[in-house]
């Protein structure tokens, strides 16, 4: 006999159970046998009462459980737990082997069974931002656990920092926070660590930097860009820390302009590539992305023949798709006209809700208004340490192209 809650769903909510999908709304419980509090475990069943899955139950939000098992036989004691983390560090060690592993995404929330919980590797420092309550509650027997599996196999981990500093966390009932997990067991609170990706070496700070300090989803997209930049003059849109105008100098680029809206961004990308040694090829500079092309574009410019564009997300909800839309056209258009014949973009869109029709839509459009064709070089996603599960189309949200405008 199970002690959980019952949580009746509607055949809707079924359909999307059997096929894997971890998430129940609110809007697809008929009834509910038994109590509970938020956070707590919770049994999923058919309107018949057949067993669909265990998850974490939130009156707080739209997504009212989260599924994290649809095994009868499983005990969610520590030893459960445990299996889950040694399952998620074993991948990364498949997909993201030597020193890839030192800086790669450990827990990708949903794609690894973790409801809302991301846990990112920066060298010595892990980073964690936790979105649901059923986590939040257990997250010192996880962490800890995890601390202790990396440590055991010899990493070097001084610590782990909380970047629950997001709205999103109040749709959960959480409150926003930032800090050092545990702060009495880390002998060195510097929020900054150094990580090497592709070879080039970045300073990361974990405590001010963006989401959790570096993006890490663009790894391999940035190789692809090196291995076409050699002699090119580079345009690199929305640069952040200057992460693919650095692969591209790497890759042997001519010149590298590197532009961000940001001055702390600018600054930090001026401080990586002194950092490699790339000062006198990447150029930072601080402009609005949206007006430097449209600047260009009445100069008719043709100083760039390799554009990279990496906004950031244009939408994060449904209802503003169609003004994603516009602004990824706009950007791609121009960017389009801007390039000489025989010259190469690189592409992306980084929200789910952008989807990937979507997006190759948009590049179409953007390309016949723009009087030109493109020639795919690469189609891409995010890289492997941001497993896309196929029964949760959330986990899919990086698209990646590189094309040559001809």
């Amino acid at each position: 006999m199970r002690e959980y809650t019952k949580i009746y769903i509607t055949p809707k909510g079924e359909r999307a159970a059997r096929g894997g999908h971890p998430w129940v709304y609110a809007d697809e419980i008929t009834n509910i046998e038994g109590r509970y509090a938020n956070g707590d475990l919770v049994d999923v069943v058919t309107n018949k009462g057949k067993y669909l899955g265990t998850g974490f139950i939130n009156d707080n939000s739209k997504i009212k459980v989260r599924i994290i098992s649809t095994n009868t036989n499983d005990k969610f004691d520590a030893a459960f737990w445990q299996r889950r983390l040694q399952y998620a560090v074993d991948y990364r060690r498949t997909v993201m082997p030597g020193d890839d592993f030192k800086c790669c995404r450990l827990i990708f929330g949903e794609a690894d069974m973790f409801p809302g919980l991301t846990v990112d590797r920066f060298n010595d420092i892990l980073v964690t931002q936790t979105l649901s309550l059923g986590i939040e509650l257990r997250k010192e027997m996880i962490f800890t656990q995890l601390l202790e599996l990396l440590r055991k196999q010899g990493e070097n981990i001084r610590g782990i920092y909380e970047r629950n500093d997001v709205k999103i966390r109040e749709l959960e009932g959480l409150t926003e926070n930032k800090g050092w997990f545990k702060p009495e067991t880390v002998a060195d609170k510097s929020p900054l660590t150094e990580i090497v990706e592709n070879g080039i070496h970045y300073e990361v700070d974990v405590e001010n930097g963006q989401k959790t300090g570096f993006f890490l989803d663009q790894k391999y997209n940035r190789q692809a860009v090196a291995r076409i930049a050699k002699g090119k003059h580079v345009l690199d849109c929305f640069t952040h820390t200057g992460a693919f105008a650095l692969n591209a100098a790497a890759g042997g680029a001519a010149s590298v302009t590197a532009v961000d809206v940001s001055a702390e961004a600018v600054r930090m990308t001026g401080i990586n590539a002194e950092k490699n040694g790339f000062k006198d090829v990447v150029k930072p500079l601080e402009a609005n992305v949206f007006d430097l092309l449209t600047k260009l574009a009445e100069e008719k410019s043709h100083a760039y023949d390799f554009i990279i564009l990496d906004p950031p997300a244009f939408t994060k909800s449904g209802s503003t798709v169609k003004n994603a839309i516009r602004g990824y056209k706009e950007i791609n258009l121009k960017a389009m006209k801007l390039l000489p014949r025989g010259g190469y973009l690189a592409t992306c869109s980084c929200s789910h809700f952008m989807k990937e029709e979507y997006f190759v839509q948009m590049l179409k459009d953007a390309a016949r208004d723009a009087s030109v064709s493109l020639r795919q070089i690469e189609a891409r996603q995010q890289s492997p340490d941001h497993p896309v599960l196929w029964n949760v189309p959330e986990t899919y949200y990086l698209k990646f192209y590189i094309f040559q405008v001809v």
